[in-house]
């Protein structure tokens, strides 16, 4: 016989433990601290094993699981398999969002956990191209695509967690909690990477092929997520499923099909997100994987020729504008609105796309030992902070386009399409464009990735005040009302 969650039982409180408020909602069944550390600790977990890839992807794979004999194809190659886990993104975001929005969100942030965790540590025990030839490429691919399967249920998992237990007005700071895991990711997949370079004297500019480094080292922090996504399980598994969620289960708003639902009712507000998601992810692969390989690169392959341990060094310190923005940016979306916080930012991301041949030409900039230090860190300040306040509100803005019965369906399809259009390519396009003509190039390919976005949100509605109590008619009939 079924329970009737929704019935209180004698002492006020519900059959699931969560006692009823007087507004006859309950509350929430764990302490709020341990929602902001479960999306917090889980998304940075998965962003370290999706960026320990990004920077091997620059200054290992290229080496040992590609045929030698042209830098700038090798470099290429890597990029490619790089760009595979953008591809499975969406499918990933397909897959568990069906499961999220059926079953619950806590069973299925745990699922896509073990996915990317896994797929992670299997990368560091792969054999190289020297040991079985075209094979090892194909694995790593095959890896690298279950790690996006793995991120592309996990951001959206994350984002519902944080933003369906929000307090009133606050979703959008306690939406940039999980967030926050693209930097502290980013900082402790990069820094392990430069304190390795660094005990084991890697030169990326004069690699050593049968050192430590480029035999074995590099494959430690793959290893290491092992230990990371355990950490990460036990705190998952103490969380209980979000109110939101559970009053859907209560009031039987479920759909056998979220994807069918989620396209029929809702295919405009895919569209919406994911061009609003579209300049965020054109910025942060270039600010992250591609100026690593432009300044790292050797003049052959239209780089900088500077030592990878300085220049990690320069952009971890960047990054940390990236990691204060990002609350900033929170406040300014709950204080102002979404829409508009968002279009101006995104007017100073396309200025700044029409600066880089002045901030990046080899001219201005030098080279090698001889880089205007201050203004290479000036350009990933400027560029990182811009990244903070544009990627902050976003786990707020895509979840609240959607209804409950098909929000992780819908908002992990927007931000994972677009990271196919925004982050697969990128790294790709941007080393062809400075080959092909310039450095210049780079910055007006974003500058064109952001009118997009601009677009996007002009026609977008604001969502601040939107209830995520609803289902995927109500939404529906609020899009078609609406000026």
């Amino acid at each position: 016989m079924s329970t009737d969650l929704s019935t209180p039982s004698t002492d006020g409180r519900r059959p699931d433990g969560r006692r009823i408020k007087d507004d006859g909602t309950a509350e929430l069944g764990v302490p709020r601290s341990r929602i902001v550390i479960a999306s917090l600790m889980g998304t940075s977990i998965e962003f370290y094993d999706f960026y320990i890839y990004a920077t091997a992807a620059v200054s290992v794979f290229p080496l040992i699981f590609f045929a030698q004999g042209d830098d700038s194809a090798a470099l290429l190659a890597s990029m490619a398999t790089f760009g595979a886990a953008f591809v499975a993104r969406p499918v990933g975001s397909v897959l568990f969002g069906h499961f999220g929005d059926r079953i619950g969100r806590k069973a299925t942030l745990i699922g896509s956990l073990l996915t990317m965790g896994i797929a992670t540590f299997l990368i560091g025990l792969l054999p190289t191209y020297y040991q079985i030839g075209l094979w090892a490429p194909a694995m790593l691919t095959l890896m690298r695509f279950c790690q996006g399967l793995g991120l592309g249920g996990e951001w959206s998992g994350a984002a519902l967690l944080a933003t369906e237990t929000a307090k009133e007005g606050k979703r959008a700071w306690a939406a940039m909690w999980p967030q926050l895991g693209a930097p502290i990711g980013f900082l402790l997949a990069n820094g392990l990477f430069l304190a390795l370079t660094l005990a084991f004297d890697h030169d990326s500019t004069n690699p050593d092929m049968d050192g430590a480094f480029l035999t074995w080292v590099w494959r430690l922090p793959f290893l290491l997520s092992l230990v990371m996504v355990a950490i990460g399980l036990y705190v998952r598994v103490k969380l209980e499923e979000t109110p939101v969620f559970q009053r859907a289960v209560d009031n039987d708003e479920r759909v056998k099909a979220p994807l069918g639902e989620v396209f029929r009712r809702n295919w405009w507000e895919l569209i919406l997100g994911t061009f609003i998601m579209l300049a965020t992810y054109v910025l942060f692969y270039l600010m992250t994987t591609w100026i690593l390989s432009y300044a790292i690169g050797s003049a052959a392959t239209g780089g900088l020729a500077v030592p990878y341990a300085d220049f990690l060094v320069l952009q971890l310190i960047g990054i940390l504008f990236f990691a204060a923005f990002v609350p900033i940016s929170g406040l300014l979306a709950d204080r102002f609105g979404r829409r508009p916080t968002l279009m101006v930012i995104t007017l100073g991301v396309i200025a700044f796309g029409l600066t880089f041949g002045t901030w990046l030409n080899s001219d201005s900039i030098g080279s090698g030992e001889g880089l205007n230090t201050f203004q290479m860190l000036a350009f990933l300040a400027v560029g990182m902070t811009l990244m903070g306040l544009t990627f902050g509100p976003m786990s707020a803005v895509l979840p609240e386009l959607f209804p409950t019965n098909t929000r992780y369906t819908g908002s992990g399809i927007s931000y994972n399409v677009s990271s196919i259009l925004g982050a697969a390519l990128t790294p790709f396009v941007a080393a062809w464009l400075v080959k092909e003509y310039s450095v210049a190039h780079v910055g007006y390919y974003l500058a064109a990735a952001s009118v997009l976005t601009l677009i996007a949100l002009w026609l977008s509605p604001e969502t601040k005040s939107r209830s995520l109590d609803s289902d995927s008619r109500v939404i529906a009939e609020e899009i078609s009302t609406e000026p």
